[in-house]
């Protein structure tokens, strides 16, 4: 079993994409998830011209979840919480791959 980790320095670009991929990672059940909740920020959006030319954003389709609930404003939960704390990146450790390897050894019984 994989686990996949996610953390929400990694959602500030990925926004829909963070959220259907681990929607589907865990709807598959490829393995579990560690790290920290997505954003919750998923809908399909559209241009719309307005009259002076310029175009706005506006909401076209909702995106629900495999259980059939809205996934916008709903993050995607993680089987493990691990929060990296501020300036963890410049010390070389990463506590949520810390864990996720923990996690993974634990299951191949080592």
């Amino acid at each position: 079993m994989f686990i996949y980790k996610q953390n929400r320095r990694s959602f500030q670009s990925a926004l829909s994409d963070a959220e259907d991929f681990t929607e589907g990672y865990r709807s598959l059940k490829l393995g579990k998830v560690v790290g920290e909740p997505t954003s919750g920020w998923i809908i399909f959006t559209w241009n719309a011209a307005t009259f002076d030319g310029t175009t706005v954003r506006l909401p076209r389709q909702l995106i629900t979840g495999t259980d059939g609930k809205n996934m916008e404003l709903n993050p995607r939960p993680v089987d493990f919480p691990v929060t990296r704390p501020i300036g963890e990146t410049l010390t070389g450790k990463d506590s949520q791959l810390d864990v996720a390897v923990r996690e993974l050894l634990a299951q191949i019984g080592k």
